[in-house]
């Protein structure tokens, strides 16, 4: 069998061959009902009936891995796809560097790529269960399509984790896939296992900050596991990168858009000053300060899902081999990092200072911090794009001290500059930094449905080009009546 393309003969189309591997085509066929009534209770409300126009992954080969077609979501082919092995892979960090890659899993690290692949599997359900109601307000079809897209590959990574359970982790693995579809976002009694995935998506600007800030934190651990000496878990991420693409395409071109037709209503009534708030919500669109808001809101959330700036979970992962660093092999260091340091920012006697920190322990203030640099790259497109209207603003992230729940800042407050502040300043000045009540039912009162082929809604501005190079007037989705 060629693993570059993918065998749809079977009810689990997959380029590991399952026909071969019947315990574990067992095992994910006994799965596969329960996924599917979590998909029905849980997946896009009210758009299961209806056709969407939706890529499909036909080879794992980077020039033309995917195929669209019109499809019902629920019928849509969830797989279990892995990059193709590389011939003499080895460890490339760690206590095991340059030995062979491992294709079973070692025995002495077996709770902790559990751990691993159960942290990452259960991030893929929640995001599908946060945006379940957006479908009812999309701004166009273009946009829905791309919502339901992004679902649907969410799933499929989904089915890559449980595909690692069910075969190399025995009844512990089935147990936590069980678990996987049992969790539930924001759920009081079950929720998901990371704060941000709890959080609600109410709205499309928050969808299109969720896939820019949130998937490329997804990104940044897929890109880390990917590094990893487990060679299943290397392959499945390294495919599952190629997907994960187009979610934060979305996200970008999704605020891109709304900041652009903010601008050219702002240019066309004549308003010079971005802070005229209800002037320029009374033109249908949504100001730029909250527009920062909303920034500041989701850069927090997802700085959040590093963990610790500071960490001995992170070394541990590292020195077994099993998660490395952003782009690991890129890196010119010796890839043991027992003698190296990196600096950290830290609470020191009231003050805010970047302190030295063993380089194995402070792995996650690393991936941070190439996190906020690729975030920075995305937030100077878009103020390239309100540069190109000749308005006045600039778009910024906020300190990475600002608004968190964990780590090194998680009991102190600091404004979005990085100044600390008290309690009582805090509680009377976080509306004008993160979004309130009144912001959050204004952007939810311009929510209005365009579900006419080539229409858009008045605070987007329409995309420059079509999925799959189609029309402007193209039915991403036929709505089943």
């Amino acid at each position: 069998m060629n693993l570059l393309n993918v065998d749809y003969t079977t009810k689990i189309p997959n380029n590991v061959n399952l026909t071969s591997d019947r315990q574990v085509l067992k095992a994910l066929e006994g799965w596969h009902p329960g996924y599917l009534d979590w998909w029905n209770d849980m997946g896009p409300e009210g758009f299961q009936e209806s056709l969407v126009y939706l890529r499909t992954a036909v080879s794992v080969d980077p020039k033309g891995w995917a195929k669209f077609d019109y499809v019902r979501m629920p019928e849509y082919r969830w797989g279990v796809l892995l990059a193709p092995q590389e011939e003499g892979r080895q460890v490339n960090f760690g206590e095991h560097k340059g030995q062979p890659a491992w294709q079973e899993v070692p025995g002495e690290y077996r709770a902790m790529l559990r751990r691993l692949i159960v942290i990452q599997g259960d991030t893929e359900p929640a995001s599908v269960e946060q945006q379940r109601h957006l479908g009812k307000t999309a701004p166009s079809l273009y946009d829905m399509r791309n919502l339901f897209q992004v679902n649907v590959e969410e799933g499929r990574h989904l089915w890559a984790m449980v595909y690692l359970l069910q075969k190399y982790f025995g009844r512990d693995g089935r147990e936590e896939a069980d678990d996987l579809l049992r969790r539930r976002s924001g759920d009081a009694d079950a929720p998901r296992m990371l704060g941000a995935f709890n959080e609600a998506t109410p709205d499309w600007l928050s969808f299109f900050m969720f896939t820019f800030f949130t998937d490329r934190d997804g990104k940044m651990q897929l890109e880390s596991l990917a590094q990893s000496g487990f060679d299943p878990l290397s392959r499945t991420c390294r495919f599952m990168l190629t997907e994960e693409a187009h979610h934060m395409f979305v996200g970008e071109t999704g605020v891109g858009r709304t900041i652009q037709r903010t601008c050219e209503a702002m240019k066309a009534a004549g308003i010079e000053d971005a802070g005229e708030i209800d002037k320029i919500r009374a033109l249908g669109v949504i100001d730029l300060p909250t527009i920062q808001k909303k920034m500041n809101l989701h850069f927090s959330l997802s700085l959040d899902l590093f963990g610790s700036e500071v960490s001995t979970n992170a070394a541990n992962f590292y020195n077994s081999g099993m998660k490395g660093r952003f782009q690991e092999t890129k890196i010119d260091d010796d890839h043991h990092l027992t003698e190296t340091t990196y600096p950290v920012l830290k609470l020191v006697d009231g003050q805010i200072k970047l302190v030295d920190e063993p380089a194995l322990t402070a792995l996650n203030m690393r991936l941070r911090d190439d996190y906020v640099a690729d975030c920075a790259k995305g937030v100077e497109r878009w103020n390239k794009i309100i540069d190109r209207t000749g308005v006045k603003f600039r778009l910024e992230l906020p300190a990475t001290t600002f608004h968190r729940q964990i780590g090194e800042f998680r009991d102190v407050n600091t404004t979005p500059k990085g100044v600390l502040v008290d309690d009582a300043t805090w509680a009377k000045t976080r509306d004008q930094y993160l979004p309130s009540r009144a912001d959050g039912d204004f952007i939810e009162s311009m929510m209005r449905p365009e579900v006419e082929p080539g229409k858009v809604a008045s605070w987007i501005a329409p995309p420059k080009v079509g999925i799959d190079n189609k029309p402007g007037d193209f039915e991403y989705v036929k709505i089943a009546a």
